[in-house]
């Protein structure tokens, strides 16, 4: 295999992380990349759809079915620092096969789902190798794309996103189809073994790129650290929130899981769209506000819609939704990069605001099942999400551009 050498082009003014010589060619580092995105939402979208039929199957209240959704959202919080130091310890290439491994298996035991045990046991696996990949992936974006950060970001999103689109959409015929809700969420071990296939030929031909062991810990006392962490966190309560409730909220309403299904699928196919276009528009501008506010007005008007009128216009709603969620946590992953003088200052950025982000985002699913329970509606529950969104309106207006962790 040639070696190629990555050379970045220099920012005025901005730190760069510096391309070096990697012995693998950029084309399959972005293959096995999207690849292994792919199965970074899928994995948690193939389960709202099918959120009726288990608690009909195996008793569970909302509360109990929002874990579902919550325990892989707590794992990536819990798992992001212990991933930061895996990364120090092995390289980023190999962190990121481990956590294929950990997803893959996950998944697998979803197939003996009918047991209680078994089906959260294969949701935790599931949130630890999306934990790792998660917290390391911005530092590999870095490594090998320092000048394209936003595109390359864009591009892994829009793998997300397209494994999410795939999964709310076919996870209610595909059961029906296999008459198996536990076959349809173990489905997703197949791209996983291939997207781990396809990282396992990078971490044959890559150097191992780790990052600087030294005395230097999470970016605690930065507050550019930590309006990212809380931007980060404040957008992964919204999205996951929506992710498990907005298919229950329309079966409570009568559709079928079919039809909620694929309003779920919608959701995510805008967010495609918007990974697809605004992270790597951001590339062109100094100031990444006016986005996040686009985001941010979009999410607003949708909310507000199911709201207060939940069946006028669902499905154009949820599409606003979906566009500015994926526009909104695609800047998100953006500024991880953008904000860090480094690949290792990336990886602790995206430790801490993991951390911090995620262990907050899994109290929205749950909380949002038990206000179902208490109310016997979506209204309440909806209703918190929109007051969530305002609250990001005080913390973007203080993400000027020129900060960087440690300011």
């Amino acid at each position: 295999m040639t070696r190629t050498t990555v050379e970045p082009a220099p920012t005025a003014g901005a730190p760069t992380g510096g391309g070096r010589t990697t012995g693998v060619r950029a084309g399959l580092v972005l293959t096995a990349l999207f690849l292994v995105a792919l199965n970074l939402r899928g994995p948690i979208a193939s389960v709202p759809p099918l959120v009726a039929t288990i608690q009909r199957d195996l008793g569970l209240g909302g509360v109990a079915a929002g874990l579902l959704t919550a325990l892989p959202v707590l794992c990536m919080g819990l798992f992001a620092p212990p991933a930061q130091r895996l990364a120090q310890t092995v390289g980023r290439e190999l962190a990121v096969a481990i956590a294929m491994v950990s997803l893959t298996a996950g998944l697998a035991l979803r197939l003996g789902g009918s047991a209680v045990p078994l089906l959260y046991l294969g949701t935790f696996l599931v949130g630890v190798g999306i934990a790792t990949a998660g917290v390391v992936l911005p530092g590999v974006v870095k490594e090998y794309f320092p000048e394209r950060a936003g595109a390359v970001t864009g591009l892994y999103l829009v793998a997300m996103a397209i494994g999410a689109t795939v999964a709310s959409g076919t996870a209610v015929p595909v059961a029906r189809a296999a008459g198996s809700w536990e076959v349809s969420l173990a489905l997703w071990t197949a791209p996983a073994a291939f997207g781990l296939a396809a990282w396992l030929l990078v971490l044959r031909r890559a150097e191992p790129h780790r990052d600087a062991r030294t005395t230097v810990g999470l970016p605690w006392r930065s507050r550019t650290a930590w309006l990212v962490s809380v931007y980060i966190g404040l957008q992964s309560i919204l999205f996951y929130s929506e992710l498990a409730w907005i298919a229950p909220a329309y079966e409570d309403r009568g559709w079928s899981g079919d039809r909620a299904g694929l309003l779920l699928a919608v959701f995510n196919l805008t967010q495609l769209v918007a990974a697809l276009v605004v992270p790597a528009w951001s590339d062109r501008l100094p100031d990444r506000r006016p986005l996040i506010y686009l985001g941010i007005g979009c999410s607003l008007l949708g909310m507000a819609t199911l709201v207060l009128a939940p069946e006028a216009a669902p499905w154009l709603a949820v599409a606003v939704i979906g566009f500015g969620r994926g526009g909104g946590f695609g800047l998100g992953l953006v500024l991880l990069v953008a904000y860090a003088p480094d690949p290792e200052a990336s990886s602790r950025l995206s430790a801490m605001a993991f951390l911090t982000a995620y262990l907050f985002a899994s109290i929205g699913p749950v909380l949002l099942g038990g206000l179902r329970d208490a109310t016997g509606t979506f209204t309440l529950p909806f209703a918190v999400l929109l007051v969530v969104d305002l609250v990001q309106l005080v913390v973007v207006a203080r993400l000027a551009p020129g900060r960087y962790v440690g300011r």
